[in-house]
């Protein structure tokens, strides 16, 4: 029997979310000149890149992006990143992933900046599906999306080769 699969968000939908969450990321940090926006490997990342172009397109900000690879099968954190954590020092930090499940892979996320003084730590998605087991939500997101634990939700950006979009099997 063939995986049934059933389109969320089409390339245009997960834009203009994306292009909201910007917006939203922005009035957050009117008072700001700076950001850094940090995206979790791999659909994280590629969101993080894309809010990075529309944030330079629509403010003045500066904004630096970092990219997070983690062990996600790991019981503890093992992170990877192009730069140091306490190089974002007294800086406002946007963490991104594409989709929030349990949490266990945005709480690692958020790990490596625990021993680092911050202006700010937010959090963006861009599916969040209720299913946490660890305590963290977002502050940004671009759909709720109500599902039971066996169904999955598969994020596929035109950086796979594919056209945009998100899908519930």
């Amino acid at each position: 029997m063939p995986e049934r699969k059933l389109l969320i968000l089409d390339k245009k939908q997960i834009s203009q979310k994306i292009d909201r969450m910007a917006y939203q990321v922005l009035e957050d940090n009117l008072n700001e000149t700076e950001l850094v926006i940090a995206g979790i490997v791999d659909h994280g990342y590629t969101i993080a890149k894309r809010l990075k172009k529309i944030l330079e397109k629509i403010s003045p900000l500066h904004v630096t992006l970092m990219k997070i690879e983690l062990d996600k099968t790991s019981t503890h954190l093992k992170a990877d990143t192009d730069f140091t954590a306490e190089s974002v020092q007294n800086k406002v930090i946007i963490l991104c992933d594409d989709v929030l499940n349990s949490g266990r892979t945005l709480a690692y996320g958020l790990g490596i900046f625990l021993d680092v003084p911050l202006k700010k730590l937010r959090t963006l998605v861009l599916v969040n599906r209720n299913h946490r087991i660890f305590p963290v939500s977002p502050d940004f997101t671009g759909l709720e999306l109500a599902t039971v634990l066996k169904e999955h939700v598969t994020v596929v950006l035109d950086e796979d080769g594919k056209e945009d979009g998100v899908y519930l099997s």
